[in-house]
């Protein structure tokens, strides 16, 4: 949200710019403050309630906005309010999708070398072996000594082993 407006801040339409720099100010302090709570935990809602309100007034003003752009980012952040808003009651939750998106790199780089699946099926398929060995990797454990207990239970009928837990 932050880079898109940004963007819009350095519109060369001045009225979205201006819209998009007020937006940008009130985004910077509200990160400021998820920042500054993380080391001292003050109730932010409270202490931000006014750049809340008058971020949310822009946005509901400018939803409708003649500008593509203004109007687009306006709704976004009314629709994804609770969500873009909740480091403010919850600090140590990550301001960006950073780190998820790190975490999916290796697995788009992979489909764009191989070209992608050919079916709805193959790209569930993709997607189920991509989040079992990551969350493999991730509890310390081996993905395709898990994969072979898998398959070779569904052969002889038993029941499916749970993905391992973390390792101690």
């Amino acid at each position: 949200m932050l880079r898109k407006v940004r963007g819009l801040a350095e519109s060369t339409d001045r009225r979205a710019a201006g819209i998009g720099t007020e937006m940008a100010g009130i985004l910077k302090r509200l990160q400021a403050a998820v920042y500054a709570a993380r080391a001292t935990s003050p109730p932010l809602p409270q202490c931000h309630a006014a750049d809340i309100a008058q971020l949310r007034r822009l946005c509901e003003r400018h939803r409708d906005d003649p500008h593509a752009v203004v109007g687009s980012l306006a709704r976004e952040f009314l629709n994804d309010w609770d969500v873009i808003l909740r480091p403010l009651d919850e600090p140590h939750l990550p301001l960006t999708n950073n780190a998820a998106e790190q975490a999916l790199r290796h697995w788009v780089i992979a489909r764009r070398i191989s070209h992608g699946t050919r079916s709805a099926t193959g790209s569930r398929a993709f997607a189920l072996l991509a989040s079992v060995i990551d969350t493999c990797r991730r509890r310390g454990a081996c993905a395709w000594r898990f994969l072979g207990a898998v398959i070779h239970a569904a052969r002889r009928g038993l029941a499916l082993p749970s993905l391992p837990t973390a390792a101690a």
